[in-house]
């Protein structure tokens, strides 16, 4: 699969996570697959608040957005900590682990911010007795963050992978390898004529 043009992202996202979550063996419903391509879709040009997530305090955006006095407010900054979480764990976790950030911790951190946003939408707010009704979408985002991080995890291999076809996107795809042991992007590399090997000092052999 390559990435030819934007209107051909989503479609790439769509069988990139369907493909995913067949070899993991990860139930989801149609509208959680469909919010993670949405996810992945927006983050190939992400916009200013979407960037937050990674590069503020974490802690600290959690409690501005638990304080947020405004309803849907607090909602917006629960789902975008919760994205970013998402979105950063599964492709720049190898780079968290390096600088000595647990991923338990982000991933923990992630599900109560996707935890909180769903609370909300089953809560009754100031001008409705009624709590929202539809599909609980934020509480499985919550229940399977794990899963759903392995899933852009591998995804992110499936677009790093696309790359192979050149000297330097080989190289980039190997640097990937020898990060986090992806079996998918060892099947790239030998689709290319390169054993991906592990010697004593992490040489290719």
């Amino acid at each position: 699969m390559t990435i030819l043009a934007a209107h051909s992202v989503s479609h790439f996202f769509f069988e990139a996570v369907e493909d995913s979550m067949r070899l993991q063996r990860i139930d989801a419903t149609d509208g959680a697959m469909r919010y993670l391509v949405g996810l992945l879709a927006d983050y190939v040009h992400p916009d200013r608040r979407a960037g937050e997530a990674l590069e503020r305090p974490l802690t600290l955006l959690f409690d501005e957005a638990l304080r947020a006095a405004d309803r849907a407010e607090r909602f917006e900054r629960l789902r975008v900590i919760g994205d970013g979480i998402l979105y950063g764990c599964g492709f720049f976790g190898d780079h968290f682990e390096a600088r000595g950030v647990d991923s338990k911790y982000l991933c923990s951190l992630g599900t109560r911010a996707y935890g909180e946003a769903g609370s909300m939408l089953r809560r009754p707010s100031a001008e409705s007795s009624s709590t929202e009704g539809g599909p609980d979408l934020f509480a499985e985002l919550a229940s399977n963050f794990d899963g759903f991080v392995s899933v852009l995890a591998d995804v992110a291999d499936a677009t790093v992978a696309t790359g192979v076809e050149t000297s330097r996107g080989l190289l980039k795809v190997y640097e990937r390898w020898l990060k986090t042991g992806s079996e998918r992007l060892a099947s790239a590399l030998t689709s290319r004529g390169v054993v991906p090997m592990r010697g004593t000092r992490g040489v290719l052999q």
